[in-house]
């Protein structure tokens, strides 16, 4: 029973992010609304990201500065990499809430069902005007 117990808090990062990723993808799934969509969409992208901050940490590693010692280096790859994720998320997310603008100024509404059932209305008039 010690030994799981110390699996789980050993793995904390591990615990974390598969938390914070189920809470975004039930966030994404469960919702109607567009701005929540996106706020859920922003939570499963945090989460990665830790992902991959935690595993590009090793204990006791430095920066890779060859210094002529023997020493443990992290990688700064993953690091390099999340930055650019960052930058490509923070672009998303202001597309996303741009065009929730939009549909909040066309349909008067962000509610994923009340846009349906706008559409299909617009869809029948259309239609009979045919």
């Amino acid at each position: 029973m010690v030994m799981e117990y110390n699996f789980i808090l050993a793995h904390y990062n591990y615990w974390a992010v598969m938390l914070l990723m189920a809470v975004g993808f039930y966030v994404v799934v469960s919702r109607g609304n567009l701005i929540k969509k996106i706020v859920g969409l922003n939570m499963f992208q945090v989460s990665v990201f830790m992902l991959y901050i935690s595993i590009g940490k090793v204990t006791d590693g430095t920066a890779p500065i060859l210094t002529g010692k023997t020493e443990v280096f992290s990688n700064p790859l993953p690091h390099v990499l999340i930055l650019t994720a960052i930058v490509v998320g923070v672009a998303t997310t202001a597309i996303g809430l741009a065009l929730a603008v939009r549909i909040h100024e066309s349909y008067g509404t962000i509610e994923e069902d009340e846009i349906l059932v706008i559409d299909r209305t617009l869809e029948q008039q259309d239609a009979r005007a045919q």
